[in-house]
This record gives structure tokens, sequence and C-alpha cells, in this order.
């Protein structure tokens, strides 16, 4: 209990310190650009038109809202980050307690087989499956909130007040959509979610038996290196479900930023996805962000087309 307990406040305080940056990276992705792209200079010291990045994109929303501006959607984040560690703990639990079959198999392993066991194959796809099952039971529970927690965000664009607090906003998106509006965009961030944690774990077994010997000094940092770097890799690859969940979350919400022109409307996320094969990432980047190729800026819509 008492680690549960430390696991939900580091994990609020974290939240509470990244939410502007998610907040900006969730306006980016919708498309919105309140500010005109400007010429600049790249890593390589060639002219080009760069858009703002993310302390130029925090300043804006502070000139307009202050800065607890920066902090909109926290709330139902909170709360989902809070019930998401409750049952992502739960499910750990009860799904690490030992089959009878488990217990006879580990007493007929001893000595030097016992470690080659802890380091197999087969250990590193059980683990990762209850991961997988916890990971996806906690998203599946806390889904209601990341969509309301979008939808505070995106109230930017248009100046509105339609989600204002957490309960209200629970009873407008079930008077306007139903149950089905609380997992709007929920298929492809479980895909996300569990492509990203396969690749991730697979990837640093292999590195970390094959690529990696005993021998070497600081081998447990090295061990942790790896998993930071496959963690980031996966994250790479698997980006394009978290922008089409996070899309498919506000569209056709009644809110500006989920219609025309920031977003066309679509039937299902694969046509979310379909369409975003055909145009530049968005928000993939807060830093070096670059006039996206073929694309105008449109003053009065504050957005490229």
């Amino acid at each position: 209990m008492a680690d549960t307990c430390v696991q939900v406040l580091l994990g609020s305080g974290l939240t509470v310190l990244s939410h502007p940056l998610m907040y900006i990276k969730v306006l980016i992705q919708v498309g919105h650009e309140p500010l005109p792209p400007t010429l600049g200079r790249n890593l390589f010291g060639r002219q080009v038109y760069q858009l703002p990045g993310l302390f130029a994109y925090a300043q804006h929303i502070i000139r307009i809202d202050g800065k607890v501006g920066l902090f909109k959607g926290l709330g139902p984040r909170l709360c989902a980050g809070t019930i998401g560690t409750l049952v992502h703990g739960r499910v750990v639990q009860v799904s690490c307690a030992p089959s009878p079959l488990e217990l006879l198999s580990s007493v007929q392993i001893l000595g030097g087989e016992q470690k080659a066991a802890d380091g197999s194959l087969q250990k590193v796809v059980n683990e990762t499956t209850r991961e997988m099952l916890a990971r996806s039971c906690a998203t599946i529970v806390t889904h209601p909130f990341h969509v309301i927690t979008l939808r505070c965000m995106i109230q930017f664009i248009g100046r509105e007040t339609k989600y204002s607090g957490v309960l209200d906003s629970i009873v407008t998106v079930y008077r306007e959509e139903g149950v089905l509006g609380f997992f709007a965009g929920l298929i492809p961030r479980l895909l996300g979610d569990v492509f990203s944690l396969w690749i991730c774990n697979l990837l640093a077994h292999f590195l970390n038996t094959y690529a990696i010997d005993e021998s070497m000094s600081h081998t447990g940092a090295i061990r942790n290196c790896s998993q930071a770097v496959t963690g980031f890799f996966a994250s790479m690859l698997t980006y394009p479900f978290v922008l089409v969940s996070n899309l498919m979350a506000v569209n056709n919400c009644g809110l500006a930023g989920g219609l025309p022109p920031y977003a066309s409307v679509y039937p299902t996320w694969v046509d979310c996805w379909r369409h975003l094969r055909q145009h530049e990432q968005r928000g993939n980047s807060l830093f070096f962000r670059k006039l996206p190729a073929g694309k105008l800026y449109a003053v009065e819509q504050k957005r490229f087309f």
C-alpha cells in the first residue's frame, strides 16, 4: 500500500511538471499554429523558415491565459494517472501469482539453470505479456479521462468553455455521444502501447544478450542505457498511433479544434490513418520545427493548408 501511494504521488508530480509540454504538443498535433513562421537558421547554418518552438508557443499561451493557462486539462489527467496506477498495480499483483504448474517447474530448476532461465527469452515474453495486460487494463479504464483531458486542451483554439470540470465534462460527453464517446481513439492508443512495449522489451533483451558482454565494466549501467534507447526508438516507431488516437479523441466533438478546417471528420481511425499518411507528421518535434513542404500559412485561420 505504501509503495502504491509513493507511485501515485511521484506520478502526479511528474504529470504536473510535464503537463505544459503535453498541452502544447496536442495543440500542434491538431494543427493549431497561432504564430507565423519566421526566418531562422538550422543546425547547419542554412536559412530556413521555422515554426515557433516550445518556449515561443508557451509564451503565446501565457500572454492569452496567463501561466495557469498552461495547465488546462490537468484535473482529468491527474485522475487518469491515479486510477491507472492503482489498476496497473492490482493487475500486476494478480497476474504475478504463480500457478501450480509454474511452482512445480521452478522446483526443477536449480543453481546455474535458474540463472539461465531468468535471462531466457521465455521469461521476457512472460513478463512482457503480464505488463501488456496490466497496461491495457489501465488504459481502458482511464481512457475516458484522457478524452476529457484532450478536449479541455483544444478549447484554447476556439476559446470555448464546453468542458470545464471533470464531472461536467463526463455529463457533456455522455449526453452528446453516449458511452462510446468516452472511448474515442481507444483502439489506436491500445495498439500503440502494445507495439511499443513489445518492441522495447524484445530489442533490449537481444541487445543485453548478444551485444553486451558480462565481463564488461558497468554492465548494469549499460543495460539501463540500452533499455532507455530501445524505449525511445519504440516511441518513435509507434508515434503515428499516438497522433491518430489523439485526433480521433477530439474528432467531431463540437469544438473548433475537432472540426474543419483544423481536422476532417473521420468515420473511423483507419480513415484518419490513411489521411495522415499523405501529410507530414505533426507534433513529433517541439524544438526544431521547420515549415512543412508545399504548405501555405493561413493567418486568419492560424493553420497550414
